[in-house]
């Protein structure tokens, strides 16, 4: 994604020094014990321990006791869809409806300490354009279509891939295999295979480099992924160790987007035939994952938010690291190894000076128990450029926090429209 396409929030013009916290600044450096934050212009400006009084314009907040860590990148959501909300009533929606329903599930991804994004279906660009301008307050790269297309030919992915990067897109999805949400397909089945896959690495290579990423799951379509050049296999619920062998010789990722692919839904609230490869795909990447993350895959955090619920996005942490991440490597996949991926890391990922100023503030020590970071409510204080988005217990100066932003601390769904019309 390109820096001009990096969100601006509203100028603000109070510096802000962060006192006494435990830094952890995501690059997998040891926690700074006593730290400084200091925050100038919506960037950061000093991070490292905390200085004797200094000269400085900047407001002083004492956070001893408390942690401070970058924003968090979620680098494969869905905003346009939730998969267990009645179909009939989001087809039924008007456009408007489905516009704010995107909004609401951005705010609440912000609300839950993810300050940056890559939608990977459906997204259009009128939303990354509105991010862009401030309209919204998330940051966010996209593939900018409808949710899938269909190519047989050579030319047509040709085609295909240049009408999408016209379009402004920021990356490019391929589908190697079908899916577990797919009423018609399968994980074993293949999609796109690897010539085509080439080619619209290919295609990319020639303008800007933009990332090609690819769905897969099955251990097929997976390869048929890794060999045509992709930069990420999304899922990769089935990888094997051929498969894992080549991501490490390539410096693949892998976003293994476990917060969809090990939560088994409620039998009664979806179609039999999906309750059912639920049940068989969960098993199959607890254990194909938990290899790849011992093997040292190189792993960026993404949810597959829409599949499951949004606002609930750093629970993936718990999930990697129950699968076999240390927590700080764990902290490392939701921020600079993510800003790697999305090719943003000069500017985030990473509590470095220089960097735009996206902060979150925990009470809870993440490296004991980083299943909590899971629950929106244990990210009181969200910074983004240096404006304060969300301030649960007003620790921060008044000043520096966006007025029109109330805070949201849970997930939201597409169920939430009462008949009336208003929002429970």
């Amino acid at each position: 994604m390109s820096l001009a396409r990096i969100p601006q929030v509203p100028e603000c013009r109070t510096s802000l020094r962060l006192l006494g916290a435990t830094v952890i600044d995501g690059t997998g450096a040891a926690p700074i014990p006593d730290g400084e934050v200091l925050i100038e212009h919506g960037r950061l400006s000093y991070v490292g321990p905390r200085r004797p009084d200094i000269a400085t314009d900047a407001v002083d907040v004492d956070v001893k006791g408390k942690t401070v860590l970058p924003g968090f990148f979620d680098v494969h959501v869905h905003m346009g869809i939730s998969l267990e909300s009645d179909p009939r009533r989001s087809q039924a929606m008007f456009q408007e409806e489905l516009v704010l329903q995107q909004a609401l599930a951005m705010r609440a991804t912000l609300m839950a300490g993810v300050t940056t994004v890559r939608d990977l279906g459906g997204m259009t660009p009128g939303f990354r354009n509105a991010v862009a301008d401030g309209t919204l307050a998330i940051s966010g790269a996209g593939d900018m279509s409808a949710m899938s297309r269909i190519v047989d030919t050579d030319d047509q992915m040709r085609v295909t891939v240049r009408e999408l990067l016209r379009a402004g897109a920021d990356v490019i999805k391929v589908c190697t295999t079908g899916g577990v949400s797919s009423p018609s397909d399968t994980p074993y089945d293949i999609g796109v295979p690897e010539h085509q896959v080439r080619i619209a690495v290919e295609e990319t290579a020639r303008r800007q480099g933009q990332p090609v990423v690819a769905h897969a799951q099955g251990a097929r379509g997976i390869l048929e992924a890794v060999r045509g050049g992709v930069s990420s296999v999304e899922h990769g619920y089935q990888i094997t160790p051929e498969a894992i062998d080549m991501m490490l010789a390539q410096d693949t990722y892998l976003v293994p987007t476990l917060s969809s692919a090990l939560r088994v839904p409620d039998p009664a609230k979806v179609p039999p035939y999906l309750y059912e490869k639920k049940v068989v795909w969960s098993a199959i990447a607890r254990e194909h994952v938990t290899v790849a993350l011992q093997a040292e895959v190189k792993v960026a955090l993404g949810t597959d938010a829409g599949v499951c619920p949004h606002g609930e996005d750093l629970r993936e942490l718990g999930y990697l690291v129950e699968l076999g991440l240390t927590p700080m490597a764990a902290i490392q996949a939701g921020t600079i190894e993510a800003a790697r991926l999305m090719r943003v890391e000069e500017q985030l990922g990473s509590l470095e000076t220089g960097k735009l100023a996206d902060v979150v503030i925990t009470d809870i020590d993440p490296l004991t128990d980083i299943t909590k970071l899971g629950d929106p409510g244990n990210v009181p204080v969200i910074v983004q450029g240096g404006r304060v988005v969300k301030d649960l217990h007003s620790w921060m100066p008044v000043a520096m926090t966006l007025p029109a932003l109330a805070a949201c601390t849970g997930n939201i769904s597409f169920e939430h429209a009462k008949e009336d019309g208003r929002l429970s």
